[in-house]
This record gives C-alpha cells, sequence and structure tokens, in this order.
C-alpha cells in the first residue's frame, strides 16, 4: 500500500475533499485530504512482532495484524449497458456474477474462501482465470486463510495493499474494493477479471466477479 501510494496508484480513485480540522492548540485551519492516511510506510516486522496480543493473552491477533480503525467513503454505479450508453458514461467494467454463502458465526472470517468459488463459478470461470482478489483483511489470520484454503498465489491477492493498511470503513469497504479493483485493471489495460470478497458479520461470506473489457 506504501508504494503504491508512493507511486501514485491510488490518484485515480480518490477525490479530494477540503475540509477544517483543529491542532493540538485548537487552532482551526483548512486542508485537502487527497490520500489515505492510514498507511505507516515505516512499518517493520521487528515492529510488528513486538505488539502484544489484542484479545487472547496468547493469541496471535494484534493492532498490527488486523485492519484500523478508520471512517471513509466510497461510491460506485451500477446501471444497464444501454443506460450507460444513454448517459453517455463510460463502462469501467462488467459485473458477471455475486454470490453469499453461510459459514459457522464463530468462524465468520473464513466467508470469502467460501463465497468466491461459487462466484467464479456462477461466471463460467475457474480460479485460476482470475488476475486480481480483493480480499477484505479484517485480521491477517482469515485473510491468509482463504487465500491458502483456495490456493490463489498471492501475487494476485490485494495488489496496492488491503485494509490493515488502509482501513476497513464498514459499509464503505465493499464500494472502495470495486473502486480500487476496476482502476487497477484499467491502468493494466487488457481484458481481465477480479474479484471483491470479505467475511460478514453473524456468519456469511460475500464475493462477486468483475470483467475488466479492455482498452
Amino acid at each position: 500500500a506504501a508504494k503504491a501510494q508512493q507511486m501514485g496508484l491510488f490518484k485515480s480513485e480518490i477525490v479530494p475533499v477540503k475540509t477544517t480540522v483543529a491542532d493540538n492548540q485548537g487552532n482551526q485551519k483548512t486542508i485537502i485530504v487527497s490520500q489515505d492516511e492510514g498507511i505507516r510506510p515505516s512499518t517493520t516486522l521487528e515492529g510488528l512482532a513486538k505488539l502484544k496480543p489484542a484479545f487472547k493473552e496468547d493469541g496471535s491477533t494484534t493492532a498490527g495484524n488486523a485492519s484500523q480503525v478508520s471512517d471513509g467513503a466510497a461510491a460506485v454505479l451500477l446501471a444497464k449497458r444501454s443506460k450507460a450508453a444513454q448517459l453517455g458514461l463510460p463502462v469501467l467494467g462488467v459485473l458477471r456474477s455475486f454470490a453469499v454463502v453461510g459459514v459457522p458465526p464463530d468462524v465468520m472470517g473464513i466467508g470469502p474462501a467460501y463465497a468466491i468459488p461459487v462466484a467464479v463459478e456462477k461466471a463460467g470461470l475457474t480460479l485460476n482465470d482470475i488476475d486480481i482478489y480483493e480480499i477484505n483483511e479484517a485480521f491477517a489470520s482469515q485473510a491468509v486463510y482463504c487465500v491458502e484454503k483456495l490456493g490463489i498465489p498471492m501475487e494476485k491477492v490485494n495488489p496496492l495493499g488491503g485494509a490493515i493498511a488502509l482501513g476497513h470503513p464498514l459499509g464503505c469497504t465493499g464500494a472502495r474494493q470495486v473502486v480500487t479493483l476496476l482502476n487497477e485493471l484499467k491502468r493494466r489495460g487488457k481484458r481481465a477479471y477480479g474479484v471483491v470478497s470479505m467475511c460478514i458479520g453473524t456468519g456469511m461470506g460475500a464475493a462477486a466477479v468483475f470483467e475488466y473489457p479492455g482498452k
């Protein structure tokens, strides 16, 4: 995520927002927010290893391998091709399929591992046909489980970073993933497929398959 931000790869998907903030002395000033603030380029493996478990004394989840507390907003527009053509709107991608599956509530984080194959099959594709997987990182443990369960090459997963670095604002993440996916497929230029997936509280997983038609 830090490298992608440094290279300016998020600029095409972020709308700068002007807002007023107060500094430590209470003085207000106007700033323009044009990039995600949660990314920490100085993070090291040594630093992460020193963090204490967040839930269990002998647990593996820490503040460094879980999605951060953050806010944000994202928007996507889904329309029929005929309506997009009528309004003169560019087609950034095609929604090929969508699936929601149920999993045991106490391990709801495994949802993507079961939703992704269903969505991919509904699209008439195989896992190998997918070029990019945007799998939400609520926690590193569940994201890694899903990737290993499906046997997905790690280089295909969250190539510009995920929720641990970018944040996971509830109600925003799905749209943010779609925006990031379609912009990255557009940047690559060729016809390609991408998957957006996440776990859902109470025991579900959701996944969608998108196609970028190519330039």
